[in-house]
């Protein structure tokens, strides 16, 4: 950590706080809770601020102050919050009681005083549909799940978490939710289900504009860091991602990074490949960079998907003679639906198999003993590889014990109805 240190000294510019000067805190981050509502946290700039204190708040240079009152203030200490008289410049505080707060507003205590430049949120970059659970095993496992209750939750995550954007859509029972990229969807989706929520959510798809007539998607500049062994394999994935090399720069230690730019659905499903190709040594990070003109279409899963026909639970018999079909992604016993995904078809088109048939018994004696049943162990879906698994006519079913992935349409009949009109 040393040589960190170091550089944090020589390059960050020393602020000049001033306890006594006029108050002026920006807020840099949100929080909320039920009892006192919205949090704003920063560093106060210059000067101090005192529970009960009246202030101006001026959401960005050359707006006009708008008078408000500080309910507490309180300092952090270690993990927990404290609430404090009075803070001075150089503490990092959280205020309440100011429903207009919101990130890169300053605080002041004249009406004279200088907002400080907004800071920037970055853009919403990925869409996902969350909505009710319609599965036949839907409520079994939740606390909640009605769209009211998804509603609310959705609602009370957007009064902290900045980045992210929540809209109605035609249906009652679907919610188009917006955020930053899979990992910071997938958190909400994990924070959900921990708390009882029950829900389905459907592919990740990249927020396209229009810009100046030419449509438009957004690009991310993506860091890898590799062994050169593995450099090959992770070039080749990100050409056929339609990225574009920027820099190269080996260490001299048998490492390499490789800057890229990239379309954000390049992104989809890679983090999971990437760490396949390295061997876990590989660390990736990627921000947003901007909107850009639509690359070619980028191939996605080659393999179709073995697709249950049969309500019931899964025999080890049947998925035993499935296996000859693909790998499969479930367990002998496992309650199944129909519509729901049971395995990975080793060729490029869906197939509807009975995972519940049993063995066919005689009365009739036969020369020989039974065959052995070994089962090849099932590939089991994170969240994570779940919602980078499926395509756009499929669903994962997240509730606080499973995680099951299905077909939007349940039904064979309607399957092949929907592909008739598609055609």
């Amino acid at each position: 950590m040393k040589p960190l240190f170091e550089a944090i000294l020589r390059y960050v510019p020393v602020r000049s706080d001033d306890p006594d000067g006029p108050l002026q805190l920006q807020i840099c981050s949100l929080d909320y809770s039920s009892y006192v509502g919205r949090i704003g946290i920063g560093r106060i700039d210059r000067g101090r601020i005192r529970s009960g204190q009246n202030v101006f708040l001026l959401k960005g240079p050359d707006t006009l102050p708008l008078p408000v009152k500080v309910n507490q203030v309180l300092v952090f200490k270690g993990l927990e919050r404290v609430v404090t008289e009075e803070a001075q410049a150089g503490d990092i505080v959280a205020v309440n009681g100011v429903e207009d707060i919101g990130i890169g507003v300053t605080l002041v205590d004249s009406e004279e005083s200088k907002a400080l430049p907004l800071l920037k949120v970055d853009e919403p970059t990925l869409v996902m549909n969350f909505q009710v659970n319609t599965s036949p095993f839907a409520g079994r496992e939740g606390r909640f799940v009605t769209s009211r209750q998804l509603r609310e939750r959705l609602a009370r995550e957007t009064m902290g978490n900045v980045a992210l954007r929540v809209e109605e859509t035609g249906d009652p029972d679907v919610f188009k939710v917006s955020g930053r990229g899979e990992l910071h969807l997938t958190i909400l989706l994990e924070n959900m289900r921990r708390e009882g929520y029950e829900l389905a959510v459907s592919r990740p798809r990249v927020l396209v504009k229009e810009i100046g007539g030419v449509k438009c998607e957004p690009f991310e500049i993506l860091a890898v860091d590799i062994e050169e062994a593995h450099q090959g394999s992770v070039m080749e994935a990100l050409g056929s991602r339609r990225g574009d090399l920027l820099e190269m720069q080996p260490d001299g230690k048998g490492r390499v990074r490789l800057d890229y730019r990239i379309p954000a659905r390049g992104l989809i499903g890679f983090q999971s490949e990437f760490l396949t190709m390295t061997r876990g040594t590989g660390v990736m990070s990627h921000v947003f960079d901007d909107y850009g003109p639509m690359k070619p279409e980028i191939e996605e899963r080659r393999n179709g998907v073995l697709v249950s026909a049969e309500k019931g639970e899964a025999v080890a018999y049947a998925l035993w003679k499935l296996q000859e079909r693909g790998r499969m992604f479930v367990n002998p016993g496992e309650p199944l639906y129909e519509g729901m995904i049971v395995g990975l078809h080793s060729r490029d088109n869906d197939l509807v198999v009975n995972p519940v048939k049993t063995k066919q018994l005689t009365n009739i004696r036969a020369a020989g003993k039974d065959e052995a049943i070994l089962l090849t162990p099932p590939i089991r879906h994170t969240l994570e590889s779940a919602v980078e698994f499926i395509a756009d006519d499929e669903l994962v079913e997240i509730t606080p014990k499973s995680i099951r992935i299905r077909k939007r349409l349940l039904l064979e009949n309607e399957r092949k109805r929907a592909a008739r009109a598609a055609a």
